[in-house]
């Protein structure tokens, strides 16, 4: 059996802005976000998977000190094209953005991906994941990723199945994940998904 927790990163300026922070955008960890992963507590790892963007490193080495760590660009957030870095009051009157929010996030972002090669993307790295932990039989891994990527991961592999944003999740929250090795090597799903308290130190 794998554990497996996903990890939104902590907070960073961007995030405190409301702004479209994805994969163009590698700013690191306010000292808001820093001061309030080192406030909580989280569940033990002995791996460590992360998005090379400097937020998930940086929220890695403050949860997980020492525990050895390897980097998926697979994990990386999703391109936001032209809305990267922007809030949603800086979009406000673009006739773009208004097309994207009709269509329920929906619409590939201009520039950017589309929801589907993101989640897609999302997928095939998580499944890498997954089978290394397991070929290296590790038996509680953590995943220091964004909070698109936990969407589409468990939008992709929980049961019961649920839409991509019934898994929204804040900064520095966690998702803890039960892996059958049968279950997972028959159908690719997840068993059990539960949701972790932040700040709960």
């Amino acid at each position: 059996m794998l554990k497996m927790v996903l990890i939104r990163h902590g907070k960073t300026y961007g995030n405190t802005q409301g702004r479209y922070i994805g994969a163009r955008t590698d700013e690191p960890l306010c000292p808001e976000g820093k001061a309030a992963l080192f406030k909580s507590s989280y569940p033990v790892a002995e791996f460590v998977y992360v998005s090379p963007m400097k937020r998930c490193i940086e929220t890695a080495q403050c949860i997980y000190p020492g525990i050895p760590m390897e980097k998926n660009l697979l994990l990386k957030e999703c391109d936001f094209g032209v809305f990267e870095n922007k809030s949603y009051k800086e979009l406000s009157g673009n006739s773009d953005y208004q097309a994207w929010i009709d269509s329920n996030g929906t619409l590939p972002f201009p520039e950017g991906e589309s929801s589907e090669a993101f989640q897609s993307r999302c997928a095939k790295g998580f499944l890498q994941c997954v089978e290394h932990a397991i070929q290296k039989n590790i038996s509680r891994a953590a995943m220091v990723v964004h909070g698109g990527t936990i969407m589409s991961i468990l939008c992709s592999f929980a049961l019961p199945k649920g839409e991509y944003f019934k898994w929204q999740i804040e900064n520095g929250a966690y998702y803890e994940l039960t892996i059958e090795e049968k279950l997972w090597k028959q159908e690719q799903t997840i068993g059990l998904v539960k949701k972790g308290k932040f700040g709960n130190a």
